[in-house]
């Protein structure tokens, strides 16, 4: 048994009806959808038609959100849907940003995960879904699709029928009929602001109660909160003050199509906390690793610099769990990463190892303290190892989310590990000149210093430069250089954050100095690499 659905683009006739009654059957809050009817219009006056499509979780045969979900709050039930479990939910997004359909959001009312589970409950009692009960068109059929007398099944057999982004390896459960290009690629038809009856352009899911303070106040004040907030009264056509959207039209030579009706952006589901996770880990890691790298190329360091070491990746190590925490919507359930463990998702794996190197830090700590060299040896090498997959586990989490194309460049790991041995360096300079600890040291950190920044300038054009094989990640590269971000990357990743401070080694300034440009060029890099990718629609 194997449960999909057929929807029927010939009969959609965009009533919302499916809408509607999946926002009663589940109490779906406002400004959030497990299902909705996305609507683009295409052609030019007077010959242009209005297209329909369902838009919802997909099923996957081979879902990814499953796969990274680290407390196994989603899973896959034998007869093939894809459900979840509000109480396991830890909020952390992952979900989110695997699924490569914009399935998935953040209810507001119970800040877990959420998204179409297909009635199960009503499945479960030899219901439909209310979706198909409700269509007055019979435009969606659901259905057992391995059983050869059912409807679905019929028509999967005679209907020539289309999937969602098939590239992406999911194996998805819902089929369109006479569907077009423009609705199943997004794209195709470029998201705008602003679409018919929706005011939430500031997103949803951790935002959703906008729309329900809109709806509070009079039209008045409604239309006076709206015309003050210019990001709500954009709309693409015409639109020559943001040139990320301009250029994107150009592309694609598609200026005669356009969104009339859809959900709001959900935005940015990982902010700050996330890339600011990323460099404390990356401190945290770095810092052992080269004190591990000293100590293989037999440049002495005192036992107050081993201190210094084990201190910051101690201290940064806390700031990370701390950022981990507060990123999470249900922040008193992380506990549920070690104690509830699905363990093909990265960020159960990446918890584990941020324990383990904890703990091995101490167990370092304690040897020199105690004064068992033997002990203070084997955990200094021991927790090296460990660093490193510390600093570059995040690479794989982010290989993970499947939803975003950009981070699936296999030089994320080299990425990580480069930021990870250049901060690391960066910090023990500015440790070193604080506590004076060993005042002949700075040559062998200025020299790793300038090697990590040197090939972080390949990294980088490597990473942004080479053909990137999806629109998605060429959409994210074009943001980066030329669009949204183009400042912040130019002047601040590749002028400030690396060229200045190879420039400083070359004309001797002081070496903290030069770590600590190095340390902002690598926390703005790291905001730009987590933020942007984000930035592309997925429906």
């Amino acid at each position: 048994m194997k449960y999909g659905f057929v929807l029927d683009n010939r009969k959609c006739i965009g009533c919302h009806a499916c809408t509607v009654a999946c926002k009663s059957e589940h109490d779906v809050p406002v400004g959030v959808n497990r299902t909705y009817v996305k609507q683009v219009e295409k052609g030019e006056y007077p010959n242009t038609t209005r297209l329909f499509s369902v838009t919802r979780c997909n099923h996957c045969t081979d879902a990814p959100c499953v796969e990274i979900c680290p407390v196994e709050c989603l899973h896959i039930r034998p007869d093939g849907i894809v459900d979840f479990n509000d109480d396991r939910c830890i909020g952390c997004k992952s979900c989110m940003q695997a699924c490569p359909y914009d399935a998935l959001f953040i209810n507001p009312d119970t800040n877990t995960a959420s998204k179409c589970n297909y009635c199960a409950h009503r499945i479960d009692i030899g219901l439909e879904p209310a979706c198909v009960n409700v269509c007055p068109e019979q435009a969606i059929i659901s259905g057992d699709m391995e059983n050869p007398d059912t409807e679905i099944s019929m028509l999967l057999a005679t209907q020539n029928t289309m999937v969602r982004k098939p590239e992406k390896g999911t194996s998805p459960n819902v089929f369109y009929i006479n569907s077009d290009e423009v609705m199943l690629t997004p794209s195709a038809a470029p998201k705008t602001e602003e679409t018919m009856w929706s005011a939430q352009s500031n997103g949803v899911g951790h935002y959703a109660k906008y729309a329900e303070s809109l709806s509070k106040k009079s039209y008045e004040e409604m239309a006076d909160t709206l015309a003050n907030n210019p990001d709500t009264v954009k709309t693409y056509a015409g639109d020559n003050q943001n040139p990320e959207k301009s250029q994107m039209a150009a592309i694609l030579g598609k200026s005669t199509v356009k969104r009339v009706y859809d959900t709001p952006d959900k935005g940015v589901l990982w902010g700050w906390e996330v890339s600011g996770y990323v460099f404390t880990k990356a401190i945290s890691a770095g810092a052992v690793l080269v004190l591990a790298l000293a100590a293989l190329m037999n440049v002495g360091f005192s036992t107050e610099t081993t201190w210094l070491g084990i201190g910051l990746g101690l201290v940064f190590l806390t700031l990370t769990g701390a950022l981990l925490v507060k990123d999470l919507d249900q922040p008193m359930r992380f506990a549920y990463v070690l104690l509830r463990p699905q363990w093909n998702s990265w960020l159960v794996r990446g918890g584990y190892a941020i324990t383990v190197f904890g703990g091995l830090l101490t167990v370092w700590g304690a040897g020199l303290f105690f004064e068992i060299p033997v002990l203070a040896d084997i955990a200094m090498w021991v927790s090296a190892v460990s660093a490193i997959l510390v600093a570059v586990y995040t690479a794989f989490l982010f290989a993970q989310a499947k939803g975003r194309d950009f981070w699936q460049s296999p030089t994320l790991p080299l990425h990580m590990f480069v930021h990870s041995i250049m901060a690391g360096a960066g910090a023990l300079a500015i440790g070193n000149m604080l506590m004076a600890a060993d005042s002949n040291w700075g040559g062998f950190l200025e020299n790793i210093l300038v090697g990590t920044l040197v090939f972080n300038v390949i990294l980088l054009v490597v990473e942004l430069g080479t053909t990137h094989p999806t629109a998605d990640a060429k959409a994210t590269v074009n943001m980066i250089m030329k669009g949204r971000y183009k400042n912040r990357f130019w002047y601040g990743v590749v002028l400030f954050g690396n060229l200045l401070p190879i420039g400083m080694v070359v004309f001797g300034a002081p070496v903290a100095a030069t770590g600590l440009v190095a340390l902002i060029g690598i926390l703005l890099q790291e905001r730009i690499w987590v933020e942007a990718p984000q930035r592309v629609p997925l429906s």
